[in-house]
């Protein structure tokens, strides 16, 4: 009994202190409420919009509904669109970061992260303001005759992609940072003595080795582009909508909180199977910060 007690206080006791805490923090902020919008995705509304709490499939069989299936549709192309932008423009900021070895390093790296520092909100208004037909580039076109018109460059389409690219760079960026950082200048060196030249060795060499980063960064791009409603209502206008806009309305205005709750379960599980895709492609979890 001492032996049980002595090891209770030395192994399980400061265990317990240390992940209490968080355990608790995961319970209250992030099980329980999932487990409340589980239960409210199977209830029902009444006349008077109020939620009932009666068993009910209604919710996941309007789901299927062909405007619902239509924006679906528009949310997948918006984050492939937006996430292959990411890439291709990404890539080579990443590799200049990540290749040079001067003082203006850090500057590089500081200007991924400065967006952080400010509400991405306020900054989609920015690009509405910049944007807008009596905005700064319409003015610059019409003062320069490039235009005899204001130009509608907003509530398409484009600039809800624009804005998800603006706001979900950074998240490109660093895992594609942190995989090219780890090449072993080794194989590099190796590749060209063997006679590869630039594109080959990108080809067989780095791409290969930093598809983890890109895999990374496709996800944390891609799942947040599905549910960034404020860019598609901003910049898109409701001409774009994602899921997310289709979500916030039936909290909103719809007044159909099951039905939202129902949305919301079919985007975690998307976001799960896409994360269980890239575990098993081998993907490292730590880079998504789980």
């Amino acid at each position: 009994m001492a032996f049980s007690k002595h090891n209770f206080r030395s192994n399980t006791l400061p265990a317990m202190t240390m992940a209490g805490p968080v355990t608790l923090w995961l319970a209250f902020f992030v099980a329980i409420p999932l487990i409340y919008v589980f239960i409210m995705s199977f209830c029902s509304i009444d006349e008077a919009y109020n939620v009932v709490f009666k068993f009910t499939t209604a919710n996941y069989q309007r789901l299927f509904d062909p405007n619902y299936v239509q924006i679906y549709g528009t949310s997948l192309i918006v984050a492939f669109l937006t996430t292959a932008i990411c890439i291709i423009i990404g890539y080579p900021f990443s590799f200049l970061i990540a290749r040079t070895t001067s003082k203006y390093k850090a500057l590089l790296y500081m200007l991924i992260i400065i967006p952080f520092w400010t509400n991405s909100l306020i900054r989609i208004y920015g690009w509405r303001t910049f944007l807008g037909t009596n905005g700064w580039l319409n003015t610059i076109l019409t003062t320069l005759h490039i235009t005899s018109e204001p130009v509608q460059f907003l509530f398409n389409r484009g600039a809800t992609v624009l804005g998800m690219v603006y706001c979900l760079f950074p998240f490109m960026v660093l895992p594609l940072y942190t995989a090219i950082e780890k090449l072993d200048k080794s194989l590099l060196e190796a590749s060209s003595d063997l006679g590869a030249k630039g594109p080959s060795t990108f080809i067989r060499v780095i791409l290969p080795l930093t598809m983890s980063g890109i895999f990374s960064g496709s996800i944390m791009v891609f799942i947040p582009s599905l549910g960034y409603f404020f860019v598609a209502d901003i910049l898109g206008g409701g001409n774009s909508d994602v899921i997310g806009n289709l979500i916030e309305r039936q909290f909103q205005s719809g007044n159909n909180w099951p039905l939202g709750a129902a949305l919301s379960i079919i985007l975690i599980l998307i976001t799960l199977l896409l994360v269980k895709l890239y575990q098993k492609a081998g993907g490292d979890m730590e880079s998504l910060g789980v």
